[in-house]
């Protein structure tokens, strides 16, 4: 755990940071929280401050922006660009309403044919995110759901993710953490289904690298079938090498790597560890975002209890208020959903802080 003196050289905003969690990384490495240099902290400053004269206000907080300047290497105007894109992409998707009402009620009847799910923690207390690929059988999903719903509840359970998952896991371990340990198991998967299912993985790697920037922590591919390192060797042309560093690639005999990794407690039993969730670990959703000892509302869970206490009448006049508030047929400039926020001022030179702060809503 890092002392207190170092937590307190963590260089915080006033304006957009407040955390309610652990923000000094245990990684010590140049640009992770904690170990910034002041050249980074001057960056960081530099990368908001543009971003506010575009009129972004959302997702401007520190661990945010170092995010993404680590992703391009701290060139600014990389990191600038990456930031709009995600954002363009947040508005498409309309995710911050999406996070907050999307409901996959088909969930249990996908999982019967492609596993996705959180399951408690590793070694290093990051959680566990585990996708069985060998079952998918787009057919009989597509009868069940469809290619939006289900990239719709990658999209959701990445913010969820950020939060409460990741929150809850820094929480416990005293420390920062950012990212995840993916197991991905591809036991199953021939000739038939190889090429939706590597289409799938190219997708999915797309969605993180692009818009959720140094999240992944370690990759595990396991049960690869034969030609697998051919197949990857081209995917990895479309993958960061910082990215490429963090996934390993097993056929059989990957036990041992992942008792390294995961405590034998936490591991499903079908890998190798002992344990048998009561309804199945695929659909326990386990780990410390569900330990009251740890666990914290995510905004989006603040969000929909305030949603839900609204009265209809309360709902329908905010409607017709927000309906009110547009010009018909009129040349001034009207405020609607979608629309590009207000240029905002730049925020005051960033001070420091120390490790524990409210959660921010983002």
């Amino acid at each position: 755990m890092a002392s207190e003196d170092q937590d307190q050289k963590v260089t915080l905003d006033p304006t957009y940071d407040h955390y309610d969690f652990p923000v000094h990384s245990a990684t010590e490495r140049p640009g992770h929280p904690g170990h910034t240099t002041p050249e980074q902290d001057a960056q960081v400053f530099q990368l908001r401050s543009l971003l506010e004269q575009e009129g972004y206000k959302d997702r401007l907080d520190t661990l945010t922006m170092l995010r993404f300047l680590r992703a391009r290497k701290f060139n600014v105007e990389a990191s600038k660009k990456m930031f709009i894109d995600c954002e363009n992409w947040r508005q498409e998707f309309k995710l911050d309403d999406l996070v907050v009402n999307f409901d996959y009620t088909e969930k249990a009847q996908i999982f019967q044919y492609y596993p996705q799910y959180y399951h408690k923690t590793d070694k290093d207390g990051r959680p566990v995110y585990i996708e069985q690929l060998g079952k998918i059988d787009l057919a009989a999903m597509y009868k069940i759901s469809t290619g939006d719903r289900m990239l719709k509840n990658l999209i959701v359970e990445y913010e969820k993710m950020a939060d409460p998952r990741l929150p809850a896991c820094s929480r416990k371990a005293g420390h920062l953490l950012e990212t995840s340990c993916t197991i991905m198991d591809l036991k199953g998967v021939g000739l038939g289904s190889a090429s939706s299912v590597y289409g799938y993985l190219k997708q999915a790697s797309g969605v993180s690298q692009n818009y959720y920037p140094e999240r992944l922590g370690k990759m595990y591919i396991i049960n690869a079938p034969w030609g697998f390192s051919t197949i990857f060797s081209f995917i990895k042309g479309f993958l960061d090498p910082v990215t490429v560093e963090k996934i390993h690639v097993f056929g059989g005999g990957y036990q041992a790597t992942l008792l390294d990794q995961v405590p034998a407690e936490n591991l499903p039993k079908a890998f190798g560890g002992t344990c048998e969730c009561a309804d199945g670990c695929e659909l326990s959703d386990a780990g410390p975002w569900h330990d009251p000892q740890w666990a914290k509302p995510a905004w989006w869970q603040v969000k929909k209890t305030e949603q839900e206490a609204k009265k209809p009448e309360d709902i329908a006049t905010e409607d017709a208020a927000g309906s009110a508030s547009i010009p018909a047929e009129s040349g001034e400039a009207a405020t609607v959903e979608g629309a590009a926020p207000a240029e905002a001022k730049p925020a005051d030179a960033p001070a420091a802080a120390t490790d524990t702060q409210k959660a921010p809503v983002a």
